[in-house]
């Protein structure tokens, strides 16, 4: 029997929501192609796809795209380009429905390549139970001679991780997700230099690392990932999915992390937390102004797929109000204002509105062909401060040196 292939980025609530979507769609449709979903991690989902051509092979027919990748898949045509199909059918509310930051990255002068599957940017995530605690209020003014309160800056956020820091209790300060697979740590050092003020390229859109606030930031961020009086012991392997998982199993009173998994502790079943989180905006630097990052996941059609027409129609079905709205009770972050809005979700995630806000401090990677081998250098360069004694300034001229070679 032919099969339909999708590329699913792995995370359970994407597997489920996918799987649902598709049986709906064949119900409401009458296809019978079966589905096969291909379940991969992050280095695997990129390489299988963009690496080793398998969308402009045909190997699967849909593919869930990072935003971080979908100009190199653009460059080497991995992509169909959708514009003929939604002129012939335009999606539910296309694009009034969602909010312009989750349309641009895969759009190629008018060429559109991929609709918004999972949002939802990096945010401070945290235990209100903790922070609103009498024993807790009181116990660290006596500590601190200052009131507990979300912190403001970086300074703060390392002081109130240290103070909850309870290994004994099996809880944390705070957690990291520092895997090195070219994102993790990546986006962190990101939002370390933003969050001082700094930039990632200079006004030629060629990436400048050298500067005081990437100094600063990766000086701060080694330091906090190496104190063991502050993070979770994990960290060094926790991926960001990981280190969700923890913090929704309560091994954590603080994180920096995607939206998502701030999500999860609501509506994930396994969760030890529900009720008892909220979301606020990053730490800065003294006197310098909050930042997030907006990455998002897209659903794309791979040029090479035989089965084209019927990709775009599932397409247009899988972003409907109705399962953009699933996706989010399942787990994921769906795309649509209407769902950052709806009542239902919101009393769930009581925190959900605040998308809109996140969004608004949101900051993009530059757009760059050569993206992942620029990431890769960045990554080494964080993982060498975290793991040896070189001084960050030496550590980032040798990543600008890297850097200068290909980023033509």
């Amino acid at each position: 029997m032919e099969r339909f292939k999708i590329a699913v980025r792995k995370f359970a609530p994407f597997e489920v929501a996918i799987q649902k979507f598709w049986d709906q769609y064949c119900e409401f449709s009458g296809c019978t192609l079966q589905l096969e979903m291909v379940v991969m991690d992050l280095h695997e989902l990129y390489d299988k796809t963009i690496s080793k051509k398998g969308l402009a092979n045909g190997d699967f027919d849909i593919a869930h795209i990072s935003t971080d990748w979908v100009l190199e898949g653009y460059s080497h045509q991995d992509f169909e380009v959708l514009n003929p199909y939604i002129n012939k059918n335009k999606p539910q509310d296309f694009p009034r429905g969602w909010s312009k930051s989750l349309l641009t990255l895969q759009r190629f002068g008018w060429e559109v390549v991929g609709f918004p599957f999972h949002d939802g940017p990096e945010c401070f995530i945290y235990r209100k139970d903790l922070f609103d605690s009498n024993l807790e209020q009181t116990r660290f003014l006596a500590k601190y001679g200052k009131p507990l309160e979300v912190p403001k800056t970086w300074e703060d956020f390392h002081q109130i991780a240290q103070y909850f820091n309870r290994p004994d209790d099996n809880l944390y300060g705070s957690i990291f997700a520092c895997y090195p697979d070219g994102h993790n740590t990546v986006f962190d050092f990101c939002l370390q230099l933003w969050t001082r003020g700094g930039s990632l390229t200079d006004k030629n859109g060629f990436i400048q690392l050298n500067a005081e606030a990437a100094i600063s930031g990766l000086d701060f961020y080694r330091k906090i990932v190496n104190d063991k009086t502050a993070i979770h012991p994990k960290s060094a392997e926790f991926e960001s999915v990981a280190a969700g998982t923890a913090f929704s199993q309560g091994e954590a009173a603080m994180m920096i992390n995607w939206f998502g998994f701030a999500a999860m502790c609501e509506v994930d079943a396994n969760s030890k937390v529900k009720g008892k989180v909220d979301v606020g905006l990053l730490p800065a630097a003294e006197g310098k102004n909050s930042a997030s990052l907006n990455v998002y996941w897209l659903y794309t059609i791979a040029k090479g797929s035989k089965n084209k027409d019927l990709a775009y129609d599932f397409l247009r079905f899988a972003i409907a109000q109705e399962q953009d709205k699933q996706l989010t009770l399942e787990g994921g972050i769906g795309c649509r204002i209407s769902t950052w809005h709806d009542p239902e979700i919101n009393a769930i995630i009581p925190y959900y509105h605040k998308l809109e806000m996140l969004h608004e401090v949101a900051n993009m990677l530059p757009q760059k062909e050569n993206w992942a081998a620029i990431a890769a250098i960045i990554d080494q360069m964080v993982l060498q401060a975290v793991n040896t004694e070189t001084p960050s300034e030496a550590l980032i001229l040798e990543a600008q040196s890297q850097i200068n070679k290909i980023d033509k």
